[in-house]
């Protein structure tokens, strides 16, 4: 897949998972309760694929876990400065609001699922016979 694509894919991500956060009434419960933090990271990790396009899928894929992981325990700091930013729209979508363990499962998740999806679709390697 070329590099510009996954900018692309990253925007319908976005779409996809704004829309899961303002439509999440009409999900299933677990659904509503855990998609939009595994869509987040799905975003960050075809984001990562933008950015470090030369690289592997696997570095896309670490990266994007650790930089989820580490957002995820920025939300234990709470001083007035970063609570204001949160505040906003997009610093809350970005940063969140309170730690969980179970987004971490859900980074995970929704990252497995996106560098599967990037390795066994959008990246096979023509094979020359």
């Amino acid at each position: 897949m070329k590099r510009y694509n996954y900018i692309f894919i990253a925007a319908i991500t976005l779409v996809i998972g704004l829309a899961s956060r303002k439509f999440g009434n009409y999900l299933p419960g677990f659904l509503q309760e855990y998609s939009g933090d595994a869509i987040w990271a799905m975003m960050i990790y075809w984001g990562f694929r933008f950015i470090i396009y030369s690289k592997s899928l696997y570095h896309a894929a670490i990266y994007s876990w650790i930089l989820s992981v580490l957002i995820e325990f920025s939300e234990r700091y709470k001083a007035p400065w970063i609570k204001e930013i949160r505040a906003t729209t997009i610093g809350g979508l970005i940063l969140g609001f309170d730690f969980a363990l179970t987004d971490i499962i859900c980074y995970s998740v929704g990252i497995l699922l996106v560098f599967c999806l990037d390795k066994f679709l959008f990246s096979k390697r023509t094979v020359r016979t």
